[in-house]
């Protein structure tokens, strides 16, 4: 049973392959010139695509990513199908349909914080993304997404997955917290799960409106002096929430303050200004990143398992 790739999510791929007792088959993906996608099974792969179930790992981010896995998504499914016709002539030009039996593992959901309509005249972009990808496939695992309750009701079944287990790992082994703050209430699941584990303190940031542009993200007064906080959260984008959380938990006493999420966007200059807050950054390889640490396969993993079985 192969677990296939296209340039996108290569690297979890590779590491998924091994847990699942499966083989690693990195598919064609490449841009021409003029920046558009192209995908290709290649034909020594072609066997192995119909003879089993495949599992594609792929991201949908960024915008590339989308096409990437839509791309692919389709490719396997032609070659499942036995439509192979092809202008070079090259034989097999068609064979039996082999059947259904793509699964679609994704280790960051792209547009997964488009998850609400806020104005009215908007795309919920999650939803429609999830519902183009669902076509081609009998199976998502989606690891650490956003907001999972904006794909209630999908046609195919799903799998939330986290690497937050994972996650307290690496934060026991390598920091020893003995504080975990989620930077708002929507995180506080994740955060908890992972204080939880630790077997450590837990809290969250109070947010508050400053202006109709503003808000602000504060500690509440909490005892950790002497302390060393770790922040965790599904991902860290700018940074800056954490950036302003570590400087009021240095005020407060924290002795150490740490960062750590599954998905490590780091835009905008995001390492650097980290690395002048907070004493050390811990993420997964869900997006390749510098700060990735923590093995996303293994959450992935366990979803594949349930969605196959």
């Amino acid at each position: 049973m192969p677990v296939v790739s296209g340039s996108s999510g290569r690297d979890v791929a590779a590491s998924l392959a091994p847990l699942l007792g499966m083989q690693h088959i990195e598919l064609v993906s490449r841009r021409f010139p003029d920046g558009e996608g192209y995908v290709r099974v290649p034909s020594g792969a072609i066997d192995a695509v119909r003879s089993e179930p495949v599992v594609l790992v792929s991201n949908t981010y960024p915008d590339s990513g989308v096409i990437q896995t839509i791309l692919l998504l389709e490719a396997i499914a032609d070659v499942r199908k036995g439509e192979l016709s092809n202008l070079k002539g090259e034989e097999p030009q068609s064979l039996d349909d082999v059947g259904s039996g793509i699964y679609l593992a994704i280790p960051y959901f792209g547009y997964s914080r488009q998850d609400k309509r806020f104005s009215k005249g908007e795309a919920v972009s999650a939803r429609v993304i999830a519902e183009i990808l669902e076509r081609s496939c009998e199976g998502i695992a989606v690891l650490d997404l956003h907001e999972p309750a904006v794909l209630d009701g999908m046609a195919v079944p799903l799998q939330f997955v986290s690497s937050m287990p994972e996650i307290a790992e690496r934060l026991r082994a390598e920091v020893g917290p003995d504080f975990i703050l989620s930077p708002d209430k929507g995180a506080i699941a994740r955060a908890s799960e992972v204080a939880g584990l630790i077997g450590c303190e837990f809290s969250y940031l109070e947010k508050s409106r400053i202006d109709a542009h503003t808000i602000e993200h504060t500690p509440k007064d909490l005892d950790v002096n002497g302390k060393i906080v770790a922040i965790v959260d599904d991902m860290i984008s700018t940074g800056g929430t954490i950036c302003r959380a570590s400087d009021a938990l240095r005020r407060q006493g924290a002795v150490e303050v740490h960062a750590a999420c599954t998905h490590g966007l780091f835009t905008g200059g995001a390492i650097l200004r980290l690395a002048n807050h907070v004493d050390g950054v811990h993420s997964t390889d869900s997006l390749p990143n510098p700060r990735a640490v923590v093995s996303a396969a293994p959450a992935l993993a366990r979803g594949l398992k349930q969605l196959i079985s």
